[in-house]
């Protein structure tokens, strides 16, 4: 397990830099996540997609598939790979603070 300093309180994040408890998750925090993901600023499309996924997650309780989040959000594949450089499971989930998505490596 590593720890990770937002604004001295430490973040539990597991091998992967996974949030260990989502209900952690703040702004900050995410902001925190974005810069392990070498993103150094959050635009509003860098939100829009992380509130979706948050909203999508506390729904239903698992991280959207790829296309539904391309759908629900006007975005192609190309334009989330542009926003998160790592991918939507690895980066965009990270930041969101959503646990590791099943099949992500």
């Amino acid at each position: 397990m590593v720890n990770l300093d937002v604004n001295g309180k430490q973040i539990g994040l597991d091998e992967d830099g996974f949030m260990i408890n989502p209900e952690e998750w703040t702004e900050e925090v995410a902001m925190a996540l974005a810069k392990t993901e070498e993103l150094e600023e959050m635009s509003e499309d860098h939100w829009k997609v992380v509130n979706y996924l948050r909203n999508y997650y506390t729904e239903f309780g698992i991280a959207p598939m790829v296309r539904k989040l391309c759908k629900d959000t006007g975005y192609d594949l190309k334009k989330i790979y542009e926003l998160f450089p790592s991918g939507p499971a690895k980066g965009a989930c990270k930041i969101a603070g959503l646990p590791k998505p099943t099949g992500c490596v």
